[in-house]
This record gives structure tokens, C-alpha cells and sequence, in this order.
């Protein structure tokens, strides 16, 4: 019987709106084709969707608790999140359905269970024995606003205080309400006329579990015997209570208080405390009270057995030091130390030695909750050090921008980011262990690398290491180091976001094999890095400035009877950059009040040596410059070809090719200009924008700066402009405005006409195209402290495109306007992607050679030929040849990725070149260095036949052309209504398929290369910019995106790694045996001394409390049994082979337990045969005969 599939079925009803407007040759969804060019392996089984670990410091905590014997924390968050923490790895998350605040966490120690009380009066008891904690038990209260929780050590009662002053108590294990209530008006005088305010403080005598101690609001301290449920001693203050700590003889307590006072009392004198100190108060001479501080808001008091007690409170200050960061105040004997912290304090624990209260604390460390940090501080040593954190809790030291993930990376590249990154470590953390060390790391079976890299705001790049579910960083790149620091505050205003982050990272690239980075810059710049393992200091870093404008002449070349001859220009290109002689008219840069600003980048290159450690090395700094008074516009796509040496970044002006070897800037392009003449898919620039008149007030560079300042919001904005805007079918003929220049050029070397005026003009031209020669004032290469403007004039090679060869495809084309919304809403074409290939960039061509594919926001994907000069494995001194063949296909919405296959769907990826160290001797770089191409794919030779496959992806839909054919065999249409943030191709399960994630929150897989839909899950709908600038999507079915600004969300697709999960994940609870009770001593327990123990199940059980009132509150049982059998339904083969062996000990301990049973069952029957010899031989003798 064949096995029925709901997965397929639900695979195929979700695609099936999508794949009806497809075109005829599209797949249908979730079955195979019949004449399938490659056998597809991918099928919709291998396919699951599910959160993994979430990393990074919890996002806006606001509450913590310890397990001192499991050595656990916890976390909670304004969001209702749980966020666990043991050793190195150990890490869990958790959320409360509710979304409420967590205001308070309590652990039952070495139970395996955490109770938390949120916000919306509601608490949980979670089962912390499976790897994914689940909810057991909860409690509603309808009529009780919950403000603080206590539950005593190795008690099973839990005391909870409200707003009105009320306590009440649960039963953990059933979460059944008690009987047992404290008033607040038997608690307080009766003479009292004024509420207490709410219970802000509960905790028994650590000497007699039967006094409780509740503080209120108000300065009321109360001492209550549960037993006789009276109060026996109150306590009064005028300022109101924060917190309290007892002493560990359950004789004096200390008391917080809001105006920085601590009170000190003793449990028999209610009277007065016995010490009132302001510890960061002024005291004057005259006697008078000391000046008030600002509040403790708390205080805890713990004691050792060969020194003074340690008494650690934060808050406190004096109100004259304005401006001053919080503190945490340490107070031992007669020394104080007052240590400062970067983020205001949420809540902070002291870990001590043993876990009854009863007992010598002996404090050992201070865990200290900040707003985005989590410090340690080692209470052993002397100046108090902090521990060194095992947690990847600083992704959020400066706001991330960016983020790519690399799974599956070259084995050596982490070992490599570690040695050099090991230098950067800080020096002066305790010398001793983590203290928070619980739970075991999980085993999984999957050990690939992998590697995170995260860019910063402040110019910083993190590279992280992944592996094993595990975040740990490896390398820290300051990429501002590169340049100048502003010197005066006045230079700058306030306002501009720009000027507060302009070195943050817009985007890069890496290449894992080449070793090879390339950063780009807010600030409109490009930063070209090589890996080294040396030192060096360079006297200068390598400077190129681009001015991404260009003049056109255009220069029509006679129709020859289809023979086309390019026409030289009259003043031909020189052959090296460098033979060109700067014109006399061309200055380093204009910045008078006469004209608008010129030739000026944003930001100045450092002219002092730079020393760069072992890591990631400057090689080169490219600019982009200002062009008559107007800013550089940011790059929007980038992207780097070792194996040529070449770097290629675009932006709405165009695109620019620099050879970061020879340190030369090879082609500056308009889009336009990488449409051929014929081009049918040629878009309609808007109306150019007429360049800024100069006015008494010039512009200075940080008000313009302003327009670099949204990062991603406004680049969203620019290059998700096409999603809504709308597609219609055009005649084919074309403007003469199609052959405009960029629409931010101030000059053009011929006046536009009237559309009319050209057709006749334009139609005679669609039969012949005439080669245009770009004259450029753009490059300025500065080496060393002399600079140079270098005038280039580059040739542009173009080949007649046969406008029939995109068969039906070529109909799409875009709406025009010129109308003043469509400027607004920034119609015109910007570069969003690029991708090195090796391919047939000519329909007509049966031989492979190097490639750009160029993708626009306007759905167009072009081709280029680069073709360097043939020569030794040194650059030549001249430009690479560029050839421009025209738009390939072209469709819905900006382009966001693409790959080439090759006949076998294998994913062909760009040549590279492998790493060598450039700093290493030259016989080391003799052995290391292999300067060679990756040999491509071998080409067919024979005509008709399709050996490649090109995959582009659009906001919109997707489609696969073949090679060198350029037809378009498949598509499909991904959404209608929303639009695509980000795609990627992607290795799974030996094959290869493209991975979306939609703004509507659908995460989308497609085989390749029939795009036949395998997986479709509405996973997170996009609620922040923050999702859509850092979701990227990696091999073996791994994906990441920023969930927080501090916090990295993992998820998986694979049903292998779904499969897989229990077994990867962290276990958090571990079997530890509870240290022995402190010994009471023969004096205490002859004469009644010592901690006296009490039975609550006689006080607040039903028997002796009655039952609780149903409306106070609503117990609702959670569904941890049912994660229980989730989690077990999981691994099934692991599982059974940890039943086995959990049987076999359990035998074994039986054994030994019968073993046992056995031997004292001998033990007292030879104990009872001496007994009765010795009564028989005295039981006849007197006392005197003995």
C-alpha cells in the first residue's frame, strides 16, 4: 500500500496560486517533471522549519535568579522570555505565551524547576529536566496584582505578596492555592489609619522557618508567626523600603531604604535600628543627619567564617554627581569599593558557597544584570576583577547592520581567525573558572564549521564561530582605524546620525577560500582586506577615489552592410593609467564658497603609518567622491573575484571595476551604458534632475551627510521601490532618453530632444549600433603622500544583441513616467547585485569565458564580458577589456541573487584564487601560493546544446535561464502580493535549491532547476527593518536573522537537523547531590540552638487552611507532558539506545541495592543473635553482681 503524504499535498495546495500565473513550462508544484533536464534528488521530506538556539544577551531584561547547587541562570525579559544560561555552550531560551514581563524568577533548587511571575499576575512553574523547558503548572489570579515571590529552600510552599498587601500561598507541585492567608490588616497596628502599600519584601528567619518577615511599602517591617498567625514584633521607618537581608544567625536584618539609608535592626528591639549609616552620604560636623542620596534599591548582607561580612548594594549616590554611571557599592570591614558600570543596573545576586541560609555564606562573586551586560565580579581577589564571559553576549557592543552567515566553510579558516584573534583578548580578568558552570553541552552529530560575520555601526566586523550550535567570537576588524578621527566637536552637529556612525558597514563580501574581504561603508566608501599572519606597518594605506559620473560623446559609425567597425574616438585611451598626465584644470578637490563642493570624499584616509596586527590587512581604500555639490550615493551591491584580482561595487549612479591589485580603477559605467542599442529591455530613465545652483549658503559636508545616515531604511526603500510599482507590455521602441546619461550627472555631451524629434532617429539606430566612448574625470590614485587626478578615457566594446533571441519574454518591460512622484519615489535604476561567473556571455558563443552577471532594481539582469589580456600570472599595466552584451532576461521586481549551474545542477561558484600570505618570504610564498584559475567547466562544442543553467532571483519570481542559448526554461512566480527580502541558493542534501524569505514571513524553498516549490511555511511576518537587513539563509539548510538589536535567532529547514535537535541541544539539568546541612553542634542541639525546622503541610495544607477561594485565582494546566512527548517522539533510535542503557543501570543498581539489602538483613540477624546471648547470660545476675 502505497504511503500516504499530507506534506506533499499541503506543499502543493500552498503553491498552486502561485504556479497558475506562471508560464506554460513552469513545474508543478511538489511533483516531478516528465522531461526533467537534470534528475532532481530534493523532495518536500527533506524539509522542516524550526527555531534552533537563540544567542546574544537577553533583549531588555529586567529580573534574574540562580540555582546554586545546579549552577544555572536565568534570565527574564519586558517580553516574557527566559533565557538560561550554565557553562560554555550550555544556553536555552524560552517564551511565555503571554508576552508580559517576567518581574520576578525563583528556582527550586536542584529540582530541575524554575517558577516565574509575570506582569500580567500570572505564575509558572517550568520543567527545566528536558532539553526544552515546557510549562507544567500555571496560576491566574483574578483579584491580586502580584509584586514579589519567595520560595524558602527545599520547601514546596511558595509565598507570593500583592499590591493590597495580601499573602498568599501556592502548593509548587499542584499549584493549588492555600488556604492560608496573611491580611494586611491583621499584619499591620491596628491603630494604623493608612495602608502599608504592597508586599515588597517576604523571606523566613534563617534560624526559625516559622517567623516570616514581610516588608511593605510604606517603612512597615513586619515579623510573623505562621504558627499562631500573629505578628510578634513591627518595625517601623519613614522612608520607604526597597529591600531587606537577614544575617545568617536570624537575629538582625538590614533594611534599604529611598533615601540611600541602610537600617540595621535587631529582631527584639522593634523600637529603633540598631545602625543607621548613608553609606555615599556626606556627614557633617555639626551632628545633623547626612544629606539624602538617591535610593538603595538593593542590599545583601552575607557573612564568612575567617573575616568581615560583605555587605554589596546598588544605588545609593550622592544627587550632586550628575552625570555619573550606576554603581554597585562593595562594603567589607572598614573598606569600600565603589565599581562603576557601562549600563544602568537591572538586578544583581551574590553566589556564596552554600545554599541554606542557616549557614556561613562565604561569598565567592557578584552576578550583576545590567540593561546590556552581564558582568561577574570575582569577590576573591583583591581590586575585585570580573570573570571573562564564555557567552556571546557582546553582538550588541555596537548596533549590528549586517550580518552573513557561512556554513559548511574551508576546515582551516577557523583555527586560522582564532590564533590571530586570540591577541585581541583583554587583559586583567580573574584568574579563576566561570563560576556559572551547569549543564552538559550537547552532542550532536553534525560537525561542520561554520562561521558567522556580523558588521557594526561603528565600523567593527565580528567574525563568529558557529559550529555545534555553539557562538563564540574568533576576530574583531576595526575598520575605522583606516581613517582620520574627527578632532573637535564643533565640526560636527548633533543631529546627523551619519556623524555619530559614519564609518558603519553597509555590506561586504568574503570569499572563504581567497581569505579575501571587501567592506563598504556608509560613507560611500570600499575597503579591499587581505589575511595575513605577520605583522606590518604601512607607511600609507592605498588610496583610489572614484567620481561616479561620466560625459558622453557619442559618435555614430556608418552602417557598413552589417559589418560593424567601431569608430576610435579622437582622443584614444592611454594604455596604463598611470602614463596619463592629469589635465592642469582638474584640482585635488574644490571647497570654496565661490562653487558647490567637488572631488571630496567623505571621509579622510589616515596619512600617519598604520600598524597592523596579524588578521585582516588594509590592501586598498576606494571613495567615492562628490560631484558638483551633490553627495556620493551609498553602494547597494558588491562583490570581489580573487582569481582576476577585481572589485566591483554599484550604486544608483552605475557601476565602477577596480583591480585592487594594480591599484587602478578599470571601468566606471552607467546602467545605461550596459544596455545595448537594441536592447528591448532598456528601461526609461526618469527626468534627469538638474544640477544644484550654487547659492551664498554652500553646503557643508556633514549636512549632506545626512542622506547616508538611514543605512538600510532608506536603501530598502530604494531597492524594494519596484515592488510597487506597477508592470505593463510595451511597444519595443525606445526614447532617445534611453540613451541619457546617469540621471545625477551635471553635463551631457549632447542636448535631449523631444521624443517625437528622435523616433525616425531612434528607429534607424535600432538596425546599427555605434560604440560611445565614456570620457571620465573620476580617478585620483593617492600612493604615499602624493596624489594625482588621473583623466581616463576607456573604451566600451559592445556587441550587437539579436533582439529575437529572449523569445516571449521580451514584451516585459516597465511603466515610464517623468512624472515628479515617480522621482520621489525614486524610480530610476539602482545596481542590487552582481555575480563572477564563468560562462557564454553571446548566445552565439560556444566557448566559456569570464563574466559579470549585473542585476538591477528594475528586474534587469545583464551580461558582461571581462576579458583580460593574455600574459604571465603579473597584472599588465593596461585596463581589462569590457564588453557589454546586453540585457539577458529580465523580471518582476529588483534582482536579489544569482548562480550558475552547470548541466548537472551542481552549483558552479566564481574562481578564486588560493590563500597565500602576502607578508610571508618569497620561498614560503613559492609553496603557498598556487596563482592559478579553478578550471571551469569544459564547454560544448556542440551547437544546440545547453550545458549551463543561470538562476536569478527577483522580489517577485524566479527563473532559470540556459546557456548559452539564453532562453528562459523555467519560472515561477513566488508572490503576488508581498515581495521577496532575501534570497539565496543553497546546498541541501547533496543538491542545490533557492531559499526566500518574504516580507509576509513565508520562508520558501525551490528546486533547482525546475523551481518546483519543496517547502512554504508562514514563519515571521516582517515586524522590523532589523529582520529584513540581517535574515540570510546558508548550506545545510541553516538560517539566521537578528531577532533583537542584541539577539541572533538560529532556525533550520532540514528535517535532518529537526530530526537531529535533541540530541545537538543543551542539557541544563544535571543529577548533583545537595551538600549536607550545616552541623548544628552538640551545645546547640542539647540545648535547643540551631535552625528549627517546620511543617508546613500542617499549617497550609487543606486539612488545617481549608480551601482557597476559586475566584481568586485560575489554575491552568500546561502542556510540559505533551513537549515531554514531543521531544521523546524525536531521535527515536538515540532514545531507545538511552532507554537500554538506562535500563541496564537500573538493573545494575537494583542489584547492588538487593546486594545490600541482603548483607544488613545478615548484619541484624548476627546483631540479633549477640543481643539475645547477652540478655540470657545477665538476665538472671543483680546490679552488684555485674
Amino acid at each position: 500500500m502505497k504511503k500516504f503524504n499530507i506534506r506533499k499535498v499541503l506543499d502543493g495546495l500552498t503553491a498552486a496560486s502561485s504556479s497558475s500565473s506562471s508560464s506554460s513550462n513552469t513545474a508543478q508544484p511538489g511533483t516531478p517533471r516528465e522531461n526533467e533536464v537534470v534528475q532532481e534528488t530534493l523532495q518536500s521530506e527533506h524539509f522542516q522549519l524550526c527555531k534552533t538556539v537563540r544567542h546574544g544577551f537577553p533583549y531588555q531584561p529586567c529580573s534574574m535568579a540562580f540555582d546554586p547547587v545546579q549552577k544555572i541562570l536565568a534570565v527574564g525579559t519586558q517580553t516574557g522570555a527566559l533565557r538560561l544560561f550554565g557553562g560554555a555552550g550550555v544556553e536555552c531560551y524560552c517564551q511565555h505565551e503571554s508576552g508580559s514581563a517576567v518581574i520576578q524568577l525563583q528556582f527550586l533548587v536542584n529540582e530541575g524547576a524554575l517558577v516565574s511571575a509575570l506582569a500580567d499576575d500570572s505564575i509558572h512553574l517550568w520543567n527545566l529536566r528536558q532539553k526544552i523547558p515546557a510549562i507544567l503548572h500555571s496560576l491566574k489570579f483574578n483579584r491580586e496584582r502580584i509584586t514579589y515571590c519567595h520560595l524558602p529552600f527545599q520547601s514546596k510552599w511558595l509565598y507570593i505578596g500583592s499590591e493590597r498587601g495580601n499573602i498568599h500561598i501556592v502548593n509548587v507541585e499542584s499549584f493549588t492555592l492555600s488556604g492560608y492567608v496573611i491580611m494586611w490588616n491583621k499584619a499591620i497596628e491596628l491603630s494604623s489609619k493608612t495602608h502599608p502599600g504592597p508586599v515588597v519584601h517576604i523571606s523566613d528567619n534563617p534560624m526559625d522557618e516559622g517567623k516570616l518577615l514581610i516588608g511593605f511599602e510604606c517603612g512597615v517591617v513586619v515579623l510573623w508567626d505562621l504558627k499562631s498567625k500573629k505578628a510578634d514584633f513591627r518595625y517601623s521607618y519613614d522612608e520607604a523600603i526597597h529591600s531587606v537581608a537577614w544575617h545568617h544567625e536570624g537575629k538582625q536584618f538590614v533594611c534599604s531604604h529611598s533615601d540611600g539609608t541602610l537600617t540595621t535592626w535587631n529582631i527584639r528591639v522593634p523600637a529603633k535600628p540598631a545602625q543607621i549609616i548613608t553609606p555615599h552620604g556626606k556627614q557633617p560636623k555639626d551632628g545633623k543627619k547626612p544629606e539624602p542620596c538617591k535610593p538603595i534599591l538593593k542590599v545583601e548582607y552575607k557573612t564568612t567564617r575567617a573575616g568581615d561580612p560583605f555587605m554589596v548594594l546598588s544605588g545609593g549616590l550622592s544627587y550632586d554627581t550628575v552625570g555619573r554611571r550606576a554603581c554597585l557599592t562593595v562594603m567589607h570591614g572598614k573598606s569600600t569599593a565603589v565599581l562603576e558600570m557601562d549600563y544602568p543596573i537591572v538586578d544583581f545576586l551574590t553566589l556564596c558557597e552554600t545554599p541554606y541560609p542557616s549557614d556561613f555564606q562565604e561569598p565567592y562573586a557578584v552576578v550583576v544584570l545590567l540593561e546590556k551586560d552581564l558582568v561577574v565580579i570575582d569577590l576573591g581577589q583583591i581590586g575585585y576583577p570580573i570573570f571573562e564571559s564564555p557567552y556571546p553576549l557582546a553582538i550588541h557592543e555596537s548596533p549590528v547592520t549586517c550580518c552573513e552567515y557561512f556554513a559548511d566553510c574551508p576546515s582551516e579558516l577557523i583555527p586560522a581567525l582564532y590564533s590571530v584573534g586570540s591577541r585581541q583578548k583583554r587583559q586583567g580578568y580573574s584568574k579563576k573558572e566561570w563560576p556559572i558552570s551547569g549543564g552538559n553541552w550537547g552532542q550532536g552529530s553534525q560537525t561542520y564549521p561554520e562561521i558567522i560575520i556580523t558588521g557594526h555601526a561603528d565600523g567593527s566586523i565580528k567574525f563568529w564561530d558557529a559550529s555545534g550550535l555553539m557562538l563564540q567570537v574568533l576576530y574583531k576588524l576595526k575598520t575605522a582605524k583606516v581613517f582620520e578621527r574627527a578632532r573637535g566637536k564643533e565640526e560636527k552637529p548633533n543631529t546627523d546620525i551619519v556623524d555619530e556612525d559614519p564609518f558603519a558597514i553597509q555590506t561586504l563580501f568574503w570569499c572563504p577560500e581567497s581569505r579575501m574581504l571587501c567592506v563598504a561603508g556608509v560613507s560611500a566608501h570600499v575597503i579591499i582586506y587581505r589575511f595575513s599572519k605577520q605583522e606590518v606597518t604601512t607607511e600609507a594605506v592605498q588610496l583610489l577615489e572614484v567620481r561616479m559620473q561620466c560625459e558622453f560623446s557619442e559618435v555614430d559609425s556608418p552602417d557598413l552592410g552589417g559589418e560593424q567597425t567601431p569608430t576610435q574616438p579622437a582622443s584614444a585611451a592611454p594604455s596604463s593609467p598611470q602614463e596619463t598626465e592629469p589635465p592642469n584644470q582638474l584640482s585635488a578637490g574644490t571647497n570654496s564658497s565661490e562653487g558647490p563642493r567637488d572631488n571630496i570624499p567623505c571621509l579622510q584616509v589616515r596619512s600617519s603609518p598604520l600598524k597592523q596586527s596579524p588578521g585582516y590587512q588594509v590592501e586598498l581604500v576606494v571613495q567615492l567622491v562628490w560631484v558638483s555639490g551633490e553627495p556620493p550615493q551609498q553602494i547597494t551591491s558588491l562583490a570581489v573575484n580573487s582569481s582576476s584580482g577585481l572589485v566591483v561595487f554599484g550604486n544608483s549612479n552605475g557601476l565602477a571595476v577596480v583591480d585592487y591589485e594594480q591599484k587602478t580603477l578599470l571601468l566606471n559605467l552607467a546602467i545605461s551604458e550596459l544596455y545595448s542599442p537594441s536592447d528591448h529591455y532598456q528601461k526609461q530613465p526618469c527626468s534627469p534632475r538638474k544640477p544644484r545652483q550654487p547659492s551664498g549658503d554652500i553646503p557643508t559636508a556633514t549636512s549632506h551627510m545626512s542622506r547616508l545616515s538611514n543605512l538600510y531604511s532608506q536603501s530598502v526603500k530604494k531597492l524594494r521601490s519596484s515592488h510597487f510599482r506597477l508592470c505593463d507590455s510595451n511597444d519595443g521602441s525606445n526614447n532617445a532618453e534611453d540613451r541619457c546619461k546617469s540621471p545625477t550627472s551635471a553635463k551631457m555631451s549632447r542636448k535631449i530632444s523631444s521624443s517625437g524629434e528622435q523616433k525616425p532617429e531612434l528607429e534607424e539606430r535600432s538596425q546599427r549600433w555605434s560604440p560611445r566612448s565614456c570620457k571620465k574625470h573620476f580617478c585620483s590614485v593617492t600612493n604615499g603622500k602624493m596624489a594625482a587626478r588621473i583623466t581616463q578615457k576607456l573604451h566600451i566594446h559592445r556587441t550587437k544583441s539579436d533582439p529575437n533571441r529572449y523569445g516571449k519574454d521580451n514584451a516585459f518591460t516597465r511603466s515610464r513616467s517623468s512624472s515628479v512622484t515617480s522621482i520621489d519615489r525614486e524610480s530610476r535604476e539602482v545596481i542590487s547585485s552582481f555575480y563572477f561567473c564563468e560562462s557564454f556571455p553571446r548566445k552565439s558563443d560556444s566557448l566559456i569565458s569570464p563574466c559579470l552577471l549585473v542585476g538591477t532594481t528594475q528586474g534587469s539582469v545583464m551580461m558582461a564580458a571581462l576579458s583580460p589580456p593574455p600574459g604571465a600570472d603579473h597584472k599588465p599595466q593596461q585596463p581589462v577589456s569590457f564588453a557589454s552584451c546586453g540585457t539577458l532576461v529580465s523580471l518582476k521586481g529588483g534582482i536579489l541573487t544569482m548562480a550558475l549551474l552547470d548541466a548537472a545542477g551542481t552549483l558552479l561558484p566564481p574562481s578564486y584564487e588560493p590563500w597565500y600570505d602576502p607578508n610571508a618570504s618569497d620561498e614560503e610564498k613559492e609553496k603557498e601560493k598556487v596563482r592559478r584559475r579553478r578550471p571551469a567547466t569544459p564547454p560544448s562544442s556542440q551547437e544546440g546544446q545547453d550545458t549551463q543553467f543561470a538562476v536569478l532571483c527577483s522580489e517577485k519570481q524566479a527563473k532559470v535561464v540556459a546557456m548559452p542559448s539564453h532562453t528562459s526554461i523555467y519560472k515561477h512566480n513566488i508572490t503576488e502580493s508581498s515581495f521577496v527580502l532575501r534570497a539565496d541558493v543553497v546546498q541541501m542534501a547533496g543538491s542545490y535549491c533557492l531559499a526566500c524569505f518574504c516580507a509576509n514571513g513565508h520562508i520558501m524553498t525551490l528546486s533547482l532547476p525546475s523551481l518546483r516549490p519543496l517547502l512554504d511555511v508562514n514563519y515571521l511576518p516582517l515586524t522590523d527593518m532589523r529582520i529584513a537587513r540581517t535574515f540570510c539563509f546558508s548550506n545545510l539548510g541553516q538560517a539566521l536573522y537578528m531577532t533583537s538589536p542584541t539577539e541572533i535567532q538560529r532556525i533550520t529547514y532540514s528535517q535532518e537537523t529537526c530530526d537531529n535537535l535533541q540530541e545537538m541541544l543543551s542539557e541544563l539539568f544535571t543529577p548533583v547531590e545537595t551538600p549536607e546541612a550545616p552541623n548544628r553542634g552538640f551545645f546547640k542541639g542539647l540545648f535547643g540552638g540551631g535552625a528549627q525546622s517546620l511543617d508546613r503541610e500542617d499549617l497550609f495544607g487543606e486539612t488545617a487552611s481549608g480551601k482557597a477561594s476559586r475566584s481568586l485565582a485560575q489554575h491552568i494546566p500546561g502542556p510540559g507532558s505533551m513537549e515531554g512527548m514531543k521531544g521523546a517522539a524525536s531521535g527515536v533510535v538515540g532514545d531507545l539506545a538511552r532507554a537500554r542503557v538506562a535500563l541496564d543501570e537500573r538493573g545494575q543498581k537494583l542489584g547492588e541495592l538487593d546486594e545490600r539489602t541482603a548483607a544488613m538483613m545478615a548484619s541484624a540477624d548476627s546483631f540479633s543473635k549477640h543481643a539475645h546471648n547477652m540478655m540470657v547470660k545477665y538476665r538472671d545476675k543483680k546490679w552488684y553482681q555485674l
